[in-house]
Order: structure tokens, then C-alpha cells, then sequence
């Protein structure tokens, strides 16, 4: 079936010509679902017109819906109110929108990919320091999503992960091991490996802040403390000796990465999240020195007398900005020149998509500048999705003092909370393989939703009880609401013989409010992940997801659905669930949410 707001906008367009001999462009007519306090389906503002046409509004109002409903059979009626006009669509056009999509798994989703140029994704983003906690969570669930999202909409989409293995927050956990740990290693501490090194990088700090209260007791100003405290030059200097690729500290720093990579590979598996291609900063740094130096040697960048190498952005109107220090070593800036060029060559894509918390903003800002300034025009297509913090009821996380909220130790917090919840409603009849496994999609499908229903760019509040509840605009609502659909066409077939998928509806039907309510936002799924994609957000998918949860919720509450003595009214009732329970299924995948057949 043709889109309804595409042959409204034709009709609109041709009644214009018709009746005022105006040409009106498609994009210059505005129209939208109509708001529930008014009957009709689709309004159109008519305000813009007034002016070319010299036509009172009421009079304008009436001549384009009266040629309207003359001319688009699926329109049956129309009521204006002040600059706008609320078409009202055939029960007819409904009906056989049901027949033609309720079966169709893939309803909304474009499976023929467009032409352009893969959209690369970044996200995840770890250091190889500590554990992922709950904001990596959210950044985590973010670009993935997002990457679904843009799959959904048509695009080509690369995920890629950069871990940021390198640099002086590394140095600091290898330092503490090496003068702490005695040896001590997942193995044999029965530790996971990212917790490990995260244990030692949380007690560099403790022994850094000890050594600069020891310098401060004996007269020296605390900044200068801070910079001539013995562990920090230890750490400092182990830097330097990786970057000149010294055997022993480079043997220390491959050994710990790896306890660490083993460590994010289980998080990643246990939250569903995964990548088509993952970058090390260790890898990419020497390239961004080679960009530097080539843009040194064409004078777009310049050296200071101490030897660090600067970009001057004065022009626009920020500051200098440090890409080499005066010892050599690269910063984050550096490594990011080079991960962009390798990342636009390896997939022959100007698209280049950075999920980082929005206290990067200035960064990514300063990153289109200079890769601009060094000529690589692309980079006028990086986009930033600079998403908010996620706070607790008790405050900010802070990773240095090992106050963050661990990842893995989140993630079993949600599946007691799970089986809390169940037990209080007491589910029957599941062996303890399905109740570990259902405890475990509740505690996923809870977390995952309460982050993701949340708009990127706002700072969060996450409590794990509200998450979990089974009711309200949480994740465990709408995968209750999936399952009682299950339920609901299992005991059509075993209890009153109907196999909805052999059912045909008929035409003419009376459609109830209700029903219509549940149609109109099954129609919008479409338009609602394009407009997903168009502005990066889970949110508008999670919470297009709830309403239409809510709706049926209420139309099941309210309706007699298997016992109504009209036998066709009972089919078109099945048809309109099974198309919720598809599009519930649909939505919550690209959110990375499971939804069980029954609870």
C-alpha cells in the first residue's frame, strides 16, 4: 500500500492547481497525525496558504477538503478547526492495511540498502585500565542501537570499537602491579581480568595522593606535589619507555591488555553487544604523528621552542592546541587524526559517527577543525552524538577512587531483581533452565530499556528496582505485553480453533476506537524509524514501543476479543495482535532487547 501522507500530499498538491492554479512543492505542505482530542487520522495546517490563495480560511478549509474527499478514495470525511483539517481515513483503507501488513515480520524496516557510503559508528571506546561501568553501558547500548536503528532505515553501517591501550592511565595500573601485586594474575587471584588491573589502577591513586600529602608535609606547594610525586614520574617515565618500545615494559603492557581484553570480551557477549571492526590506539598514534608532521612540514601546523607541535584554531575562535608534547608523546588528539583517515580509507566512508559523552564536545569540535585545516574535506561529516552522564540516587561515579558502578556487577544486581519480580508473581510451570534464562531477558530487556528510552542528549538518573518494574514505561511492561499476545493467539488455536494466519478478514467491519487507536500508531513504525535515524535516538523506538504496549493493554482490557459473537470481528481482533506482537518484536530488536513468548 502506497504511503497515506505521500497520496495526501499529491492530492493536496493537485487540488491546489485545480482549484487555485497554484503550483505548491510536496515539502511545503505539512502534515501529521492528528491529535487524539480531535477525530480524524491526518491534519493538514493550511496557514501557509492563505496568502497565495486570497482566500478566507474557513473558505480555503472547505474547498480542499471537499476536493479531497471527492478525489482520494481511502478519505471519508473531514472537520476543520481554525488553520487546520483533519482527514478522516476509510475503515475500508484500514482493514486492508491490517491484511496486507500483519503478517509482514518486516513491516517498517527497509532491507534494500541505499547507495551511499557505509555510515561508520564508533562506540564502547574502553581504556584498558579499568572495567566497563554503567556509563560505557549507556554508551555501549547507544551506538549499537543506533547502528540497528540506521541498518532499519536502510543504511550501510559499520560498528567499530576503539580501545584506548595506551597513554598514561595504562602505565599507572602497570606501575602499581609491578610494585604491589607480587605476581598476583587472574588465574590465580580467581579475578576477572579487567578487574584486576582496574584493582591496581584505583590503588596508583590511593599511594599518588599518599606521596603528595608526604611532599605537602614538608613544605612543598601542592601543584608541585602533584607533578614530582615518585609514582607519577615511575608512570611517566614507563611511557616514555613503551613509545621507544623498550621489550620489558612492552612484554608487561601486552600481558595486562590481555587480561583485560578477556575481561571486556565477557561483558560485551553478556550485554549483546558486538562490533565488525575494532581499532587500537596503540596502532593508529604513529599515523596521526605522521599527519602531524606532514601539516608541521606544510606550515599549517607549528612548533614551539621547547619542540611540541600546536594547531593555532585563533582564527576560530578557540585557542592552541597541543598535538605532540615537547618529550614526544602523542595525545588523544593525535591517536584521533589517525583512527579517522584509517577508518575513511578502510571503508570508503566520509560518514564517520563518534557516540562519546558530552564532555568530549570541545574535542570533537577541535578534531573536524584541524583534520579540515590538514585538508581532508570529509571530516565536515563527522558527527559528534554527544550523549549525557548516567548518575545514581547516591551521585556521580568516579573511576579513580573506585566508587563507578561495575558493569558485570550491574548486570547480576538486574537478574536478582528478576527473580525477585517473578517470584512475587509467581511464575508456575517453567523449569529452572527457563526461569535462568526469562530471569535473564527481564534483566537485560529492563536495563537496556530504562537507558535507552531516555533522549541521548540528557543526563540520567538510573535506579535498578524502577527499571525492573512490571509496570509503566519500562522494558519488562512491553515484554509482558509481547507474551500475553503469545498467549492470546496460542488459546485462539487450542481452545477455540483458529489459526489466525489461515483466518481471511472481511471488509465493511465496524472498527471500534480503540482498535483505530492501535492502527494509527502501527501505521506511524515506518515513519518512526526514519525519523530515529534521522536524529540518532533509541528513545523515539523505546518509547513509540510503550505506547503502542499501552494501547493494546488498554483495547485488551476493554475489548472481548476471543468471546465476541461477531466470528469475523474475533479474526480482525487476532490479525490487529499479531501485528502489535510483530512490531513489539521489531522495535525492541533494535533496541537489543528480547522479548519471551511467555512469562
Amino acid at each position: 500500500m502506497e504511503n497515506i501522507n505521500l497520496l495526501l500530499k499529491k492530492s493536496i498538491k493537485d487540488a491546489f492547481l485545480s482549484l487555485y492554479g497554484l503550483t505548491i512543492e510536496e515539502e511545503n505542505i505539512s502534515i501529521s497525525p492528528t491529535k487524539k482530542e480531535f477525530k480524524g487520522d491526518f491534519t493538514l495546517v493550511i496557514f501557509p496558504f492563505l496568502k497565495q490563495t486570497k482566500q478566507p480560511i474557513d473558505v480555503l478549509g472547505e474547498k480542499i477538503g471537499n476536493y479531497i474527499k471527492e478525489n482520494c478514495n481511502f478519505i471519508e470525511g473531514y472537520n476543520q478547526i481554525g488553520g487546520f483539517i483533519n482527514f478522516v481515513v476509510s475503515k475500508n483503507y484500514w482493514i486492508t492495511f491490517i491484511k496486507e501488513n500483519s503478517k509482514n515480520e518486516d513491516f517498517g524496516l527497509q532491507n534494500k540498502r541505499n547507495e551511499q557510503k557505509p555510515i561508520v559508528i564508533e562506540y564502547s571506546s574502553p581504556n584498558t585500565n579499568k572495567p566497563l561501568h554503567l556509563g560505557h553501558i549507556r554508551n555501549n547500548l547507544l551506538g549499537w542501537s543506533i547502528a540497528q536503528i540506521l541498518k532499519a532505515g536502510g543504511h550501510e553501517v559499520k560498528k567499530v570499537n576503539l580501545v584506548n591501550d595506551r597513554g598514561i592511565h595504562i602505565c599507572k595500573s602497570m606501575i602499581a602491579w609491578q610494585l604491589f601485586g607480587n605476581g598476583q594474575t587472574p588465574n590465580n587471584s580467581n579475578i576477572k581480568g579487567d578487574h584486576l588491573v582496574g584493582k591496581y589502577y584505583v590503588l596508583f591513586d590511593k599511594e599518588y595522593k599518599k606521596e603528595i600529602k608526604q611532599l605537602m608535609d614538608k613544605g612543598i606547594e601542592e601543584e608541585d606535589a602533584k607533578k614530582s610525586a615518585p609514582i607519577l614520574l615511575q608512570a611517566q617515565d614507563m611511557l616514555r619507555k613503551w613509545e621507544n618500545k623498550d621489550e620489558e615494559t612492552i612484554a608487561l603492557w601486552k600481558k595486562m591488555n590481555s587480561w583485560v581484553y578477556q575481561g571486556f570480551d565477557t561483558t560485551y557477549k553478556n550485554l549483546g553487544i558486538d562490533f565488525d571492526k575494532t581499532y587500537y590506539e596503540s596502532q593508529t598514534y604513529l599515523l596521526g604523528k605522521e599527519i602531524v608532521e606532514e601539516g608541521l612540514k606544510k606550515g599549517i601546523l607549528f612548533k614551539k621552542e621547547d619542540d611540541s607541535i600546536w594547531c593555532d584554531l585563533k582564527d576560530e575562535g578557540l585557542d592552541e592546541k597541543l598535538l605532540i608534547r615537547k618529550d614526544g608523546t602523542s595525545v588523544y588528539m593525535t591517536q584521533d587524526l589517525g583512527t579517522a583517515l584509517l577508518r575513511h580509507n578502510d571503508f570508503n566512508s566520509d560518514n564517520l559517527i563518534y557516540v562519546v559523552g558530552n564532555e568530549q564536545n570541545y574535542h570533537f569540535d577541535v578534531l573536524k577543525i584541524i583534520l579540515k585545516k590538514l585538508g581532508f574535506l570529509w571530516a565536515e561529516n563527522i558527527y559528534h552524538l554527544s550523549y549525557g552522564m548516567v548518575e545514581l540516587p547516591q551521585g556521580k561515579m568516579k573511576s579513580r577512587e573506585g566508587t563507578v558502578v561495575d558493569a558485570d556487577d550491574l548486570i547480576e544486581e538486574m537478574i536478582e531483581n528478576a527473580q525477585q519480580q517473578t517470584k512475587e508473581h509467581g511464575k508456575e510451570n517453567f523449569s529452572k533452565d527457563e526461569l535462568d534464562s526469562l530471569h535473564k531477558t527481564l534483566a537485560l530487556g529492563a536495563l537496556k530499556y530504562f537507558i535507552l528510552k531516555v533522549d541521548p542528549q540528557k543526563n540520567m538518573l538510573f535506579n535498578p528496582k524502577d527499571s525492573i518494574d512490571f509496570n509503566g514505561n519500562t522494558g519488562p511492561f512491553i515484554q509482558y505485553t509481547y507474551a500475553r499476545i503469545c498467549s492470546l493467539l496460542k488459546k485462539a488455536e487450542q481452545a477455540f480453533n483458529i489459526n489466525i494466519k489461515e483466518e481471511k478478514i472481511e471488509n465493511n467491519l465496524e472498527i471500534s476506537e480503540k482498535e483505530l487507536e492501535i492502527i494509527r500508531i502501527l501505521y506511524q513504525y515506518p515513519s518512526i524509524i526514519v525519523e530515529a535515524c534521522r536524529v540518532f535516538s533509541p528513545a523515539i523506538i523505546a518509547n513509540y514501543a510503550y505506547d503502542l504496549s499501552k494501547a493494546f493493554n488498554a483495547f485488551y482490557q476493554e475489548t472481548n476479543i476471543l468471546r465476541e459473537k461477531d466470528q469475523n470481528l474475533v479474526i480482525l481482533r487476532l490479525y490487529i495482535s499479531l501485528f502489535v506482537g510483530n512490531i513489539i518484536r521489531s522495535s525492541m530488536s533494535l533496541l537489543g532487547i528480547e522479548v519471551p513468548n511467555r512469562m
